[in-house]
């Protein structure tokens, strides 16, 4: 029984939400982010890094503490504006290739606690630890946790029905999405969405498990002070059927000692390796994967499929036990220097380019893991390896803030 609560969110003044929401802050290349804050005055990027260039060798508590300042700057200069009431919201992205909605809405730390929130991720301690400091001295938090829920067809119907109704925002980014900014305020439709979450076992966490992990760590920290608002964190929640599951591709520095002969050779010990040349191959389905070595690409299916769990039966666990490990000596994925993960929204070629200039000299391309591994995988509290997945839809910072 998952429980969502509205809340009394702040968001940009309508004429300006376009120049202030930005892209998540570590999207951005330095030059790019120097650009943003030197022409748009507007960004929400001046909160998340306030006099960007003075601060770089601050303590962190003095970067929080300017982030607080620059936020309430904001506000008293009504760029950013909070709601009178708790609300929720319908939020949806139009990109070239996809729509994706949902609501967004308070949900229970207690829920992530009890597993009706369930993980499938591992977090790193520091980074929880970091984040939380940051929520705790920013008191805001622009990025919600991007939940999933299963297919639920009387709110798909509520969710279409109620686009039709004149949103509160609807403008383009310069990547050339649109978005689409409903609130909900009426007291009869909160209640009916509250009964349609409360009706269901469990929701799973598909991008954000440091984010939440962190709100559990500031509830505990804090809860003693009686802030009700510590209770819950901001959470995107979308149908399992709308997300975009794609693939985090591996790009490898060197072939640990082995001649490329050697490499082949030993790969073909487990996966039958055909050569497709200058192809653009990509695996076609579960248990194949993409090569790109010496200015060639590979197919490699796997010849033993047999599995005791799914975690075991997850691609990139496969090539973590056959080829990274064993024979590349990969052995942490998250900190070894000589790997280095790129997105399956970015196109194949991106790795091509990237080994033909000569930094890696070996690539492997993955087919996407499944909303059913996923679930299944969190079902069972396992964890899959680092990087196995980057999901869309992405939110953009500053759109819906939520106050602690």
């Amino acid at each position: 029984m998952a429980k969502i609560v509205p809340f009394k969110a702040v968001r940009p003044a309508r004429d300006k939400v376009s120049l202030v929401t930005s892209r998540s802050y570590d999207e951005y290349s330095p030059a790019e982010l120097a650009s943003q804050l030197d022409y748009n005055p507007f960004s929400f990027l001046h909160i998340l890094n306030p006099a960007y260039i003075n601060l770089q060798k601050a303590s962190a508590e003095t970067r929080f503490k300017s982030v607080r300042t620059r936020y309430e700057e904001f506000k008293h200069e009504e760029i950013l504006n909070q709601e009178d009431a708790p609300v929720f919201y319908l939020y949806e992205i139009q990109s070239k290739n996809q729509v994706y909605s949902g609501i967004i809405a308070g949900t229970a730390v207690e829920d992530y606690q009890n597993n009706v929130i369930k993980k499938h991720e591992d977090t790193l301690e520091y980074r929880v630890e970091y984040f939380k400091d940051y929520l705790h001295q920013t008191g805001f938090n622009t990025e919600p946790v991007l939940i999933t829920y299963p297919e639920n067809l009387a709110l798909k119907k509520w969710i279409s029905t109620r686009k039709h109704k004149r949103p509160v925002y609807l403008f383009s980014s310069l990547n050339r999405d649109k978005h689409t900014l409903w609130r909900i305020k009426d007291d009869a439709e909160i209640d009916w969405l509250q009964q349609q979450f409360a009706g269901m076992k469990s929701l799973y966490i598909a991008d954000g498990h440091h984010r939440s992990a962190s709100a559990e760590l500031l509830y505990e920290q804090d809860k003693a002070s009686g802030n009700e608002n510590l209770n819950y964190f901001m959470s995107f929640l979308i149908c399992e059927t709308d997300l975009k599951i794609y693939e985090y591709n591996r790009i490898i520095r060197d072939l640990n000692g082995h001649t490329k002969k050697q490499f082949l050779t030993a790969l073909a010990k487990d996966f039958t390796v055909e050569n497709k040349h200058m192809e653009l191959w990509k695996p076609e389905k579960k248990y194949q994967f993409g090569m790109y070595l010496d200015g060639e690409f590979y197919a490699l299916k796997l010849k033993d499929t047999n599995f005791s769990s799914v975690r075991e039966a997850l691609d990139a666990q496969i090539l973590y036990n056959k080829v990274l490990e064993p024979l590349l000596a990969i052995h942490d994925l998250r900190n070894d220097e000589r790997i280095e993960y790129i997105p399956g929204s970015k196109p194949i070629t991106a790795i091509k380019e990237i080994i033909d200039s000569g930094d890696y000299q070996v690539g492997f391309i993955l087919f996407p893991a499944s909303i059913q591994e996923i679930k299944e995988l969190a079902d069972n509290n396992l964890i899959m390896p680092p990087k196995s997945t980057y999901i869309e839809p992405k939110f953009r910072s500053g759109l819906v803030v939520y106050e602690l």
